[in-house]
C-alpha cells in the first residue's frame, strides 16, 4: 500500500527564531506556529488556537532566522515526524512538523501592499518580478542523523 505524508499549515509565530547551527554548518532552527480555527460553543463562534513544533533546515532556516519574528505569519509545508526518546526512565514522544517549503504571508514593513509599489524609478520594459523567489526558501533535508548533535 502507498503512504503519503503531507502537511500545510497557515500560522503566526509564537516566538522570535533561534537559528542554529550544526557542527558541519548546517543551519537550523525549531519554530512554533499558532494556527487558529473556528469552532461553534454553545451557539457561539470561539476561536480556538492550536499549537505545532517546526524544524526548518538549510537554507529554509536561514532565510526564516533573517526575515521572521515572534507574530509573522507563514505557511508552511512539510511532513510529520514522530520524535521519541527516554526521559527520567519513561519512554515519551511528540509528533513535529519538518517544514520542506516556507512561504511568508504578509506585507513586508508592516504597510500595506508590496514594496515593489513604492519604487517610482522602475522601467516599464524591466520584467515583473517573482514575489515567490523572494519569499520561499527551498528546504534541505536533515543531514543524517550522526551530524546532529541535539
Amino acid at each position: 500500500m502507498a503512504s503519503y505524508n503531507r502537511v500545510v499549515l497557515v500560522g503566526n509565530l509564537t516566538r522570535d527564531v533561534e537559528l542554529r547551527f550544526t557542527p558541519q554548518g548546517t543551519a537550523v532552527t525549531d519554530i512554533s506556529l499558532a494556527v487558529n480555527e473556528r469552532v461553534k460553543r454553545n451557539d457561539q463562534w470561539v476561536e480556538e488556537a492550536n499549537f505545532f513544533d517546526v524544524t526548518l533546515w538549510g537554507r529554509t532556516a536561514e532565510v526564516a532566522g533573517e526575515y521572521l519574528s515572534k507574530g509573522s505569519s507563514i505557511l508552511i509545508e512539510g511532513r510529520l515526524k514522530l520524535d521519541r526518546w527516554e526521559q527520567e526512565g519513561q519512554k515519551r514522544s511528540k509528533i513535529k512538523i519538518v517544514g520542506e517549503k516556507m512561504q511568508m504571508l504578509g506585507s513586508r514593513g508592516g504597510g500595506g501592499g508590496s514594496s515593489s509599489s513604492s519604487n517610482s524609478n522602475s522601467s516599464s520594459n524591466q520584467q515583473p518580478q517573482n514575489s515567490e523567489s523572494n519569499q520561499t526558501a527551498p528546504a534541505q533535508g536533515p543531514p543524517p542523523a550522526d551530524e546532529v548533535p541535539f
